[in-house]
């Protein structure tokens, strides 16, 4: 045999051994589940996890009033787990994660050709919908309120015109707000169709979510059981993608989860953005150094929410992380970030590492 001859069959061999390898996530295809119960599951042990740092894990969940908590690696899933009677059909709140979905909303109706984030939101909610002087209030965006630089006065969580009045100039103020919800009503007048409507089609049963948006005490709050959240962190994962369809705008999607502004750089459009120089937190003007969340992953991006609401995007360990329950520490509760996502983060490298 020649040797040209032996050295094809030697790489063919190799290759085939490596792609056979069984349960190898560096090999297995991204998997999506169906719209049915049925969910690839991935073995921790063909990951080579710490098991016994699991338990550790759950522990700490258990303690931090967690009610429930999964991990998806390649879409498959490694970690599930229900605590205190909750179950994989009950419904949670995501409170401001899920702001996230109304990014893609938003992206979707611009996709679509019905608006555009850089016109004024004035052309979508008409003139009026804040106290600012109209040549400031002309000056706001749908963009401006993906990346919280409004410049309207923050002080009050209700939002109507009385309340939403001028600080700074668009673009000038990174400031967390729930002005953001206007962005339903710009796609609300867009669509010329309710908010919730447009996503459902859209979105929602697109992925094969369960869910619903219910009027909460300051803005309307998405619920759903735990897998959808996943569901929704998945396509995330994938950039808009679900299976064969681009369900977002890639470049749009890309888009929300690099720094909107230079002020706050760990803010994209409604996301939360792990890995920069620099970031700011909700309720305050202070800048602090370094990232989020030193110990996650650089590359990280989430949806976070009161009560320590969460879902970690990891593109580098092609992870989705769900967190959803009461807030972890009652005695000190935030809005979006806090000190649960650092202390979460040693226990989940644990097991990871």
């Amino acid at each position: 045999m020649s040797k040209s001859i032996l050295l094809f069959f030697t790489l063919l061999l190799l290759t085939s051994c490596k792609k056979d390898t069984p349960n190898n996530p560096e090999n297995d295809a991204a998997y999506y589940p169906g719209n049915d119960a049925a969910w690839e599951t991935q073995s921790r042990s063909s990951l080579g996890w710490n098991e016994a740092a699991l338990e550790d894990l759950k522990t700490f969940l258990r303690q931090k009033n967690t009610r429930s908590f999964m991990i998806l690696v390649n879409g498959r899933i490694a970690v599930e787990e229900y605590f205190n009677g909750h179950t994989a059909t009950t419904a949670w709140q995501w409170n401001s994660a899920g702001k996230t979905l109304v990014t893609a909303t938003v992206g979707i109706a611009q996709q679509e050709g019905l608006l555009r984030i850089n016109n004024s939101a004035a052309q979508y909610l008409g003139a009026g919908w804040t106290s600012a002087p109209p040549e400031k209030e002309s000056m706001i965006t749908p963009r401006h309120l993906l990346s919280m630089t409004s410049g309207l006065n923050d002080q009050y969580e209700l939002v109507r015109p009385a309340t939403l009045t001028y600080l700074a100039d668009a673009g000038t103020r990174w400031s967390y707000h729930n002005v953001f919800q206007k962005l339903m009503d710009v796609v609300e007048s867009a669509a010329n169709q309710k908010f919730e409507t447009y996503f459902n089609t859209r979105l929602r049963n697109k992925i094969g979510m369960e869910g619903f948006w219910a009027n909460g005490v300051i803005f309307r709050v998405y619920h759903s059981n735990t897998r959808s959240m996943a569901r929704f962190g998945l396509l995330a994962l994938h950039k808009g993608k679900w299976n064969n369809e681009q369900v977002v705008d890639e470049a749009f999607f890309k888009e929300s989860i690099a720094p909107s502004q230079n002020i706050n750089p760990s803010y994209g459009y409604l996301w939360w953005l792990n890995g920069r120089a620099k970031h700011m937190v909700p309720g305050s003007q202070a800048t602090f150094g370094g990232a989020l969340v030193p110990n996650a992953p650089a590359g990280m991006y989430a949806a976070m929410g009161a009560e320590d609401q969460r879902l970690y995007v990891v593109p580098e360990k092609n992870m989705v992380v769900v967190r959803m329950g009461e807030v972890s520490d009652p005695a000190n509760p935030r809005f979006a970030v806090s000190g649960f996502d650092a202390a979460l983060w040693e226990k989940i490298n644990a097991v990871i590492r």
